[in-house]
């Protein structure tokens, strides 16, 4: 008796946990096995976006084989980022690296590469990589217009413009190689056009041809063997090279991971200088609030020959760039955050609810759609606002609430949590530089004053900052006296 009444107790608690906690929503989509896969890598954002409102801000949809569980709601976002027994990134990013780099690190520890990382992109070495990156960039936009006279114009698409000057210039700055930067930078654009379909293998045979070709060139472009040439040793690819042969990794796999780490440093800061830029091009009264920051910095660096670029931009606050920089990530960041459910969890939400996570299903966050373009949070969402994430009294906003509740994250263009991004700093140091340096020294204007800036590219989305789909055509020469803004 006592017994068959453990028995039914064991039942009756069972009975009650599965009839409490639920399973989110699931979407398996009409396609045996792909499922939702086709539309989620065509646009992201749009099939995501049509889900959230046929099932809330928590959903499961079952992608190429894998149950994905879609997580929309930012107040909720640390139930995940802060859970690292439950949920696991590492399985996934390997068969990223694989499939996209043929890369295979399996004795580099994150927490160890996150340190190294940390070395270089922070206090003294963060400075002399700002302030070398500066200088590459100067170099660069004056030798762009060597041999024009002062009133010629050139004509070139923006996006072309800023990715290749950011690229070559961050190339210089961390493979110090100084003879091939324009062949790499040709080559890793035919590489960054695939990367999306190598990642979700989707690639044409002749696409996959195209990718090989390129990966194996730049594999040889980037080698220990051809950088050695143009540095003296102590370069930061150089430094990397040290690090991967302590953690155990092959002469093979290290010339591999060095595509891996031309492309994680420098695929994002050139379209967001784009966006940033064509943001501004297309919005005269953002243009203008922009510059007249810039022409208080100006008048100062007149004045105080003694303070570089790079000082001043770190001794004084440019509250209106920020703003645009911040809105212009909000519009353009699209990045993914997945983990891998390595054990069952009961997932508990900031409304109270709680939901079961199957162990071997994955889940994602997708920052995007909220925080980052949520009604509730930001007005207008679709709608550029320059002065956004600026106070009446020009400090920064970063307070912004849904359904009443403060939330953690208004915008997470950098990521959150352990894996967010570390070279954060640099970018937007960078970033800030090259508008500066632009500003400062060229009259740049649209072809076509009416022109609209050209629509995101869709498969873009979860891979970092979108690109266009298009160009936006601009004109361009050296100013006649600079500085004049």
């Amino acid at each position: 008796y006592f017994m068959s009444f453990l028995l039914l107790s064991h039942l009756f608690v069972g009975f009650h946990f599965l009839t409490k906690v639920k399973n989110p929503p699931l979407d398996k989509g009409f396609l045996p096995w792909l499922g939702h896969a086709l539309e989620f890598g065509k646009d992201a954002a749009k099939f995501l976006g049509r889900m959230k409102e046929k099932h809330g801000d928590i959903f499961t949809v079952r992608v190429a084989g894998h149950y994905v569980t879609v997580l929309l709601d930012p107040n909720s976002f640390d139930s995940v980022l802060n859970d690292t027994v439950c949920f696991d990134f590492s399985r996934i990013k390997n068969q990223l690296l694989k499939r996209i780099f043929s890369l295979q690190l399996p004795n580099v520890q994150p927490t160890s590469e996150r340190n190294w990382m940390k070395q270089h992109f922070q206090g003294l070495s963060l400075f002399k990589f700002s302030s070398c990156m500066n200088t590459h960039l100067q170099n660069l936009l004056l030798s762009n217009n060597k041999g024009c006279g002062p009133s010629e114009w050139r004509q070139d698409g923006l996006f072309s413009l800023c990715y290749s000057l950011l690229f070559r210039a961050g190339y210089l700055t961390l493979f110090e190689r100084r003879d091939n930067s324009a062949e790499v930078y040709k080559e890793f654009r035919k590489f960054d056009d695939l990367l999306t379909k190598l990642a979700r293998c989707m690639l044409k045979r002749e696409e996959r041809k195209a990718a090989n070709s390129s990966r194996e060139r730049l594999w040889e472009l980037l080698s220990p063997g051809c950088l050695s040439g143009g540095s003296q040793g102590n370069s930061w690819q150089q430094s990397y090279h040290r690090f991967l042969q302590e953690e155990g990794i092959d002469a093979e796999m290290q010339k591999k991971a060095a595509l891996l780490q031309l492309w994680t440093t420098q695929c994002n800061a050139g379209p967001a200088a784009f966006w940033l830029l064509g943001f501004l091009l297309t919005h005269p009264e953002a243009m203008e609030a922009v510059k007249s920051e810039i022409r208080g910095l100006s008048a100062l660096q007149d004045t105080s020959l003694q303070h570089p670029l790079i000082s001043l931009l770190e001794a004084h606050s440019t509250p209106v760039f920020d703003s645009v920089l911040s809105e212009t990530l909000r519009l353009t960041a699209a990045v993914m955050i997945n983990r891998e459910v390595v054990q069952d969890k009961i997932l508990r939400l900031a409304n109270g609810q709680e939901y079961h996570l199957r162990r071997g299903d994955r889940v994602c966050l997708f920052p995007f759609i909220s925080p980052q373009t949520d009604p509730q949070i930001h007005q207008e969402p679709q709608v550029f606002k320059y002065d956004r994430f600026l106070n009446e009294d020009m400090t920064v906003k970063d307070t912004f609430y849904k359904d009443g509740k403060m939330l953690k994250y208004g915008t997470m263009p950098w990521g959150a949590g352990r894996n967010s991004c570390v070279g954060k700093e640099f970018a937007v140091t960078t970033i800030k530089q090259f508008v500066f340096l632009l500003m400062t020294h060229l009259d740049l204007e649209m072809c076509n004053p009416k022109a609209k800036l050209p629509p995101v590219n869709p498969s873009r989305y979860g891979f970092g900052m979108l690109q266009p789909d298009g160009d936006l055509q601009v004109r361009y020469r050296l100013k006649r006296t600079q500085h004049e803004i």
